[in-house]
C-alpha cells in the first residue's frame, strides 16, 4: 500500500529467466535520461551496458520524482514499501482462518490448488495493482482517471474498507483484552467459576469423555472453561438480538480505544511515520512464530498436530468447494480489489521493481499461512494429546474460536511458564492486526487527501481514528459479534467479489491489457510476457466470476450460530450490500454528465477512455509518457 526511494534495486531487471523482455522504445527513452546525467552509452552494445544505462537513467529520474514528490507523500526508503505491503497482507487471517480452511478442505492437498490459485489469481492481481498504482501515483478513487465512468469501483471499494475497518477494531479489542489478562496467574480461562454452572469444566483438566457433546441420549454437554470464558466473561454475548445488542463493554471499549490510538500514531505523517514502524510491524510476528513453533515442536503429540494439518485428502482436491476455498483465503488473504495495494503502490517512486515487490510478498504469505499452521496445530496436537483424543479435528474450533478458545486452552495446560507464551501469541495477533488496520485507515486517508490535498495527515487519521472508536463500540456489545457477522457477509465478503470483477474488467478490458503493458514498458523498461497477458485478460475474470456464481447459487440464509436473524436485520445487510454496488452506477453516470461531447454517443464513449490528466503525476514524465504512447 505505498511509495519512496529504491533501496538500490530501483531499475533493476526481474531475474526469472524470459519473464521479461527489454523494449526498443524503452531503450530511446534510457538513452535520453543517460545524456542528460552526462553519462553517455551506447545502449545497443550488450545487456551489461543496457542495464548501466538503465541505473544512471533511474539516478537522473530521481530528482523528477522528488519535484512529484514535493505535492504527494513517498516512502523514505523503497523496503518501507515492501515492509508494509507484508505488514498489510500477512494478517489475522493467515494464523487464525488458513489453517482451519485447509484443514477441512483437504489439509495438505488443499496446497496444491490453492498455490494454482495464487498463480492464477493472487499474483497476477498483485502485480497489476501495483503497477497502476506506481504509475498513476493516485489512490483507490482517482485511479480510475483510467476510465472515469467506473469510478464507483473505487468509492465501493472504499466503503467496504470502511465497513472492514470498522469491526477490525473490534477484534483488536478483543486481542487486547486477552494479551492484558495473559498477565494474570493462573490463566483466568483455566478454570471454572461458580457462577458458570456444573456443565463446566477447567481447561487444565479437561479429559476425553468431558468434551462438548449435544445433550442429547442422556449425555451431560460439558463446556471447557476456556470457552465460557470467551463468551460470558469477554463477549458477555447474549442468545439473540431480538431485544437490542446491549451497551458496550467498558473493558473492550478501553481496548478499542488503545488499538485506535496506535494506529493513530503510527499514521501521524501519513506513510512517512509508517513507514518507519512497517520494520516492526512486519517482522516481529515472525519472530514470535518462530518461538512458538519450536516450543510447540517439544511438545508431545505436537508433531501428530502437524502431520494431522499437512496430510493430504486427495479425494476433496476435484471437490469444486475446495477451490472455492482457495479463491476466496487467496482474495481475502492477500487484500487484493480492496484499494489498499493500489493506495500503497501510489507512494512509490515512478521506477520501483515492483514486480519484485509483488513475488516477494505472495510467496512471503503463503509461507506464513503454512509456518502458522503447523505451529497452530503442533500445540492443538499436544492438546488432543494431553485429553487423550487420537483426532486433532475434536479439540479444533473455528474462525476466531481458533484463536480465542482453542489455542488459550492448549496454553493453559502447559507446565512451564503458560503466561508467558499466551502473552507472545496475543502480542503476535496484535501486530499482525495493527500492520492491516494501517493499511486499510492509510487506503481511507489517501481518498480523503486525493480530493482535499490540503487536509493535513494527523487531521484525516484523527477523524478516521474518532469514527472507528465510535462505531467500533457496537461491535463491542454483548450482541456485537452478531452485528459483526452481518457487516462481513453483506458489507465485505459479497460486494467485494462483484467489485472485484468490475476492477479486472476495468483495467483489463476498458483500459486495455495492450496499454497497461505499454504503461510497465514506460516505467520499467520491460514488457509483461504472454503469462500476465492471459491472466489480467481472461484467466482471472473468468476464475473471480465464476467464484461469484457458484456464491449465488450456493448462496443460504446468512446465521450465527444456529442463530436465525430476524428479518429487519437481513434488510439492514442487503442495503448495505445495494449500497456499496450502486457506487457503480451512480459515479458512472456523473461521468458521463461531466464530459465533453457534441452528443450523448459522444460523451458515453469519452467516460470510458483515459482522462486528459492521465499518466505519471510528474510534468516531465507526463509529457514523455504522451510521446511515448503517440509514437508506439
Amino acid at each position: 500500500m505505498e511509495g519512496h526511494e529504491n533501496n538500490g534495486f530501483v531499475g533493476d531487471s526481474p531475474s526469472i529467466p524470459g519473464q521479461f523482455r527489454w523494449s526498443k522504445p524503452m531503450e530511446k527513452d534510457v538513452a535520453v535520461h543517460s545524456n542528460v546525467s552526462g553519462d553517455r552509452r551506447d545502449s545497443r552494445s550488450g545487456d551489461s551496458v543496457v542495464t548501466q544505462t538503465v541505473t544512471s537513467s533511474t539516478a537522473s529520474l530521481d530528482n523528477e520524482d522528488s519535484e512529484a514528490a514535493k505535492g504527494r507523500d513517498q516512502w523514505g526508503k523503497g523496503i518501507e514499501f515492501l515492509m508494509s505491503c507484508i505488514a498489510m497482507s500477512v494478517g489475522l487471517g493467515n494464523v487464525w482462518r488458513f489453517p482451519f480452511i485447509a484443514l477441512q478442505n483437504g489439509g495438505g492437498a488443499f496446497v496444491i490448488p490453492y498455490i494454482i490459485v495464487l498463480l492464477l489469481v493472487g499474483k497476477p492481481v498483485y502485480y497489476m495493482e501495483m503497477i497502476i498504482g506506481q504509475f498513476s501515483s493516485r489512490g483507490s478513487v482517482k485511479v480510475y482517471d483510467c476510465a472515469p465512468a467506473m469510478r464507483g469501483v473505487g468509492y465501493g471499494q472504499l466503503f467496504s474498507v470502511t465497513a472492514l475497518i470498522t469491526y477490525y477494531s473490534s477484534l483488536m479489542a478483543l486481542i487486547g483484552r486477552y494479551m492484558y489478562d495473559s498477565f494474570k496467574n493462573p490463566l483466568p480461562w483455566a478454570h471454572c467459576e461458580p457462577e458458570w454452572g456444573t456443565d463446566c469444566v477447567d481447561a487444565v483438566a479437561r479429559q476425553l469423555g468431558s468434551s462438548d457433546g449435544n445433550g442429547t441420549d442422556g449425555v451431560v454437554k460439558r463446556i471447557s472453561s476456556s470457552e465460557l470464558y470467551f463468551k460470558r466473561v469477554v463477549l458477555k454475548e447474549i442468545d439473540s438480538i431480538d431485544d437490542g445488542i446491549g451497551l458496550p463493554d467498558w473493558q473492550l471499549t478501553l481496548f478499542l480505544c488503545l488499538s485506535w490510538s496506535i494506529v493513530l500514531l503510527i499514521l501521524i505523517k501519513g506513510v512517512r511515520s509508517a513507514g518507519k514502524v512497517s520494520y516492526f510491524l512486519a517482522l516481529f510476528p515472525y519472530l514470535v512464530m518462530g518461538i512458538l513453533l519450536v516450543r510447540a515442536c517439544t511438545l508431545p503429540g505436537a508433531i501428530d498436530g502437524i502431520v494431522y494439518f499437512l496430510k493430504p485428502q486427495w479425494d476433496k482436491i476435484l471437490d469444486p468447494k475446495v477451490w472455492y476455498a482457495a479463491v476466496t483465503q487467496c482474495f481475502f488473504s492477500l487484500s487484493i480489489c480492496f484499494g489498499n495495494i493500489i493506495m500503497y503502490s501510489s507512494y512509490n517512486k515512478f521506477r520501483h521493481n515492483v514486480h519484485r515487490d509483488a513475488t516477494i510478498v505472495t510467496t512471503i504469505d503463503t509461507f506464513t499461512s503454512l509456518l502458522a499452521g503447523c505451529t497452530i496445530f503442533g500445540i492443538l496436537g499436544h492438546l488432543a494429546h494431553v485429553v487423550g483424543s487420537k483426532d486433532v479435528g475434536s479439540v479444533v474450533k473455528s474462525g476466531a474460536g481458533l484463536a480465542f478458545i482453542s489455542y488459550p486452552e492448549a496454553i493453559a495446560k502447559f507446565d512451564v511458564v503458560p503466561q508467558a507464551f499466551s502473552v507472545l501469541f496475543f502480542l503476535m495477533l496484535f501486530v499482525l492486526g495493527i500492520g492491516s488496520n494501517v493499511a486499510m485507515t492509510s487506503c481511507v486517508m489517501t481518498v480523503i487527501r486525493d480530493q482535499f490535498p490540503k487536509v493535513k495527515n494527523w487531521h484525516a487519521a484523527t477523524v478516521i481514528a474518532l469514527c472507528g472508536v465510535g462505531l467500533g463500540s457496537i461491535y463491542v456489545t454483548p450482541g456485537g459479534q452478531y452485528i459483526l457477522t452481518l457487516v462481513d457477509h453483506f458489507g465485505a465478503s459479497f460486494i467485494a467479489l462483484v467489485l472485484a470483477i468490475a476492477e479486472l474488467i476495468t483495467i483489463g478490458w476498458i483500459y486495455g491489457v495492450d496499454r497497461l503493458c505499454k504503461d510497465v514498458e514506460f516505467m520499467l523498461g520491460v514488457r509483461p510476457n504472454l503469462y500476465w497477458r492471459l491472466c489480467w485478460k481472461w484467466i482471472t475474470p473468468l476464475m473471480m466470476a465464476a467464484i461469484l456464481i457458484y456464491n449465488l447459487v450456493t448462496l443460504e440464509p446468512l446465521t450465527y450460530q444456529g442463530y436465525v436473524y430476524p428479518t429487519i436485520a437481513y434488510d439492514f445487510g442487503w442495503s448495505i450490500a445495494a449500497f456499496g454496488l450502486l457506487q457503480l452506477p451512480i459515479w458512472g453516470t456523473y461521468a458521463i454528465l461531466k464530459q465533453d461531447g457534441k452528443n450523448w454517443t459522444e460523451k458515453l464513449m469519452n467516460a470510458f477512455r483515459p482522462s486528459k490528466n492521465w499518466g505519471p503525476i510528474d510534468a516531465n514524465l507526463n509529457q514523455e509518457y504522451k510521446k511515448f504512447i503517440n509514437e508506439d
